[in-house]
């Protein structure tokens, strides 16, 4: 992702609009890695251990989006640039999860969600409101945001049918990015948050959960 930060604020705003759009419609996302999954053979699925695969897919590729938002949210807040631009650099990694999540539901003949805009427009509230609240809490933000990341992820790989070879291995890669993130953020300064933040990002994090399974 290309620094941002001698773009005035009309510049800036063109620039999180792209952003949004390359986030909520889908085939808009390019990866720069290759998907982990391209190497795995397709397994046979029934219907049901395919829906499920897709809603739970589906669920990890709105948190994509999410994160997409959350960090463009911060950028656009940081009060230091080394901090921004360190929230733009993590935005271009997660790009590769998105592209990876929505080339996956493809494969499971399924869709991303029809709220991911919704999505995004809440989550880039909160991180900017996690931006403007100081840079060590901006931090701190991300690094509990990959934490919660991981702890679904590493559910859905319990949930995921034991045949899903493609699936499974997206999870195990995206898993170790965030845990990368997470760690970089805290090694940043990031500052641990008070206990009943947590809590609400976790319910949060569930009732998106709940309706992108099915939605």
């Amino acid at each position: 992702m290309p620094n941002n930060s001698h773009l005035d604020f009309f510049d800036r705003c063109l620039v999180q609009f792209d952003q949004a759009l390359r986030s909520c419609v889908p085939g808009s996302s390019n990866a720069r890695r290759v998907s982990p999954a391209a190497g795995t053979k397709e397994s046979e699925l029934n219907d049901t251990d395919r829906q499920h695969a897709a809603g739970l897919m589906r669920i990890n590729h709105t948190g994509e989006v999410c994160a997409q938002a959350l960090y463009q949210g911060q950028a656009a807040t940081a009060k230091l640039n080394d901090v921004r631009e360190s929230m733009e650099q993590a935005a271009a990694e997660e790009v590769d999860h998105l592209a990876w999540c929505e080339e996956r539901l493809q494969q499971l003949d399924s869709r991303p969600s029809a709220l991911n805009p919704l999505w995004y427009t809440l989550s880039y509230g909160v991180g900017a409101a996690a931006g403007l609240a100081g840079d060590k809490w901006s931090l701190g933000f991300v690094a509990e945001t990959e934490d919660q990341v991981c702890e679904h992820l590493e559910e859905h790989l319990d949930e995921l049918p034991e045949s899903d070879s493609k699936s499974r291995a997206i999870l195990e890669t995206m898993i170790a990015d965030e845990k990368h993130h997470g760690d970089s953020a805290r090694d940043a300064g990031g500052a641990a948050l008070p206990a009943p933040i947590k809590q609400a990002m976790s319910i949060m994090s569930e009732v998106m959960k709940k309706t992108t399974y099915h939605i």
